[in-house]
């Protein structure tokens, strides 16, 4: 009997070893979890994942809702037969696959088989010529077109076999919670979205820390805060956000210390409050949207000042980036016309007009030892709020 069924293909986890199945246990959970409120059986056999048991009106539905799933490269929507060494359930599920093509025009196709399953005796040659042989027979008008097809039928051979025409891409990566915990600094730019969604992609699990300098920072300035969260919670599933007004110190670095260290100055305090949250939320690392020489503070003298702040490793994952690449995948993923709301964020407030390019560690400290440093962090974190997003 012949099932509709979901193939789904995975990447990086196949180059897993021992530890491949604790991998493919999460995708299967986030695949579970995406589909919700459906309950569609969702199981694996060898480098393969497979959804079954839904509405066939539905099939569309899933693919859509799967392809922005981390850990997933490919989805194809197909049947499944028994094995049967004349391939009578095969040739009769292909005319069933193919007959649903001929309806949108197509002509000309190719079938190309895989065989896996060293069992099976006929090999794939001779699998896809007899297929293509009953297919021709029983499908008036179609032909096979070997070197530029419209269609290719794609047979695969393993403990069943499957076969499928409609494929779409995955969005790739490593399961979403298998790479451990990062307290993302999020701004409103290009940059930092970009940043916590390349380390989700990675499978680190998100957590968002914004600053802000109310009432210099505005309401809509933080609207765009929740609306970034959102966009990133798509593919997350949820995001939990906190947010530290950083008004009082900022204040703080403007009355006592030299105005060209102010920037430098504010963004160490930005890592020491990140790291008392990193040490709430059971992360391991803090993540920014840094771009080396991108701005006057981001160079790599002000970079390792900035670095020095904290002990908790800092993972930068746009570092090498050109900017345009990055404005280019805020597009991609869906940040890019959030980002540009004119809204001011707590870095941009109070930007003096000379910023110094290459700190030197010791001119910084000399600077901080007029600040009540870990009292100006205590007090920030009074005005900690937390805000919790879930899209599925």
């Amino acid at each position: 009997m012949a099932q509709r069924v979901i193939i789904i293909k995975y990447g990086e986890i196949g180059l897993k070893k021992r530890n491949r199945h604790v991998f493919e246990d999460l995708l299967i959970d986030n695949i579970k979890r995406r589909l919700l409120p459906l309950e569609p059986k969702v199981y694996k056999t060898f480098g393969r994942l497979y959804v079954e048991d839904y509405e066939p009106s539905l099939e569309s539905h899933i693919l859509d809702s799967l392809k922005d799933v981390f850990g997933i490269i490919e989805l194809s929507a197909g049947i499944r037969v028994a094995l049967d060494p004349e391939l009578k359930r095969a040739k009769e599920a292909a005319v069933e696959v193919m007959a649903e093509i001929a309806e949108t025009g197509v002509i000309t196709f190719k079938v190309e088989t895989n065989r896996s399953n060293k069992g099976f005796k006929v090999k794939s040659p001779e699998v896809s010529r007899l297929v293509g042989g009953y297919i021709l027979h029983h499908i008036e008008g179609f032909k096979v077109e070997v070197h530029h097809p419209q269609r290719i039928l794609n047979i695969e051979i393993r403990e069943k076999i499957y076969l499928y025409v409609r494929s779409i891409r995955g969005i790739g990566g490593l399961p979403y919670g298998g790479g451990g915990k990062g307290l993302l600094l999020l701004s409103g730019g290009f940059d930092s979205p970009v940043a916590g969604f390349l380390m989700a992609r990675r499978g680190v699990e998100i957590t968002a820390l914004h600053f802000h300098a109310y009432p210099f920072t505005s309401h809509q300035a933080r609207e765009k805060i929740y609306d970034l969260c959102e966009s990133l919670a798509g593919y997350t599933g949820e995001i939990t956000l906190y947010c530290v007004n950083l008004l009082g110190i900022q204040n703080q670095i403007k009355k006592h210390c030299d105005s060209k260290y102010a920037t430098v100055i504010n963004r160490r305090f930005m890592m020491r409050i990140a790291e008392k949250l990193v040490l709430k939320t059971g992360a391991g690392a803090i993540i920014t949207g840094d771009n080396i020489a991108q701005v006057a503070s981001q160079t790599m003298e002000g970079l390792s000042v900035v670095s020095d702040a904290v002990k908790t490793v800092i993972f930068r994952p746009l570092i090498a980036y050109d900017k345009l690449d990055i404005i280019s995948k805020a597009r991609e993923i869906g940040t890019h016309d959030i980002s540009i709301r004119p809204f001011e964020d707590a870095c941009t407030v109070f930007l003096p007009p000379k910023v110094v390019t290459r700190p030197e560690l010791g001119d910084v400290l000399r600077e901080e030892e007029v600040l009540a440093v870990e009292a100006l962090v205590e007090g920030a974190l009074v005005t900690l709020e937390e805000k919790h997003f879930k899209k599925w």
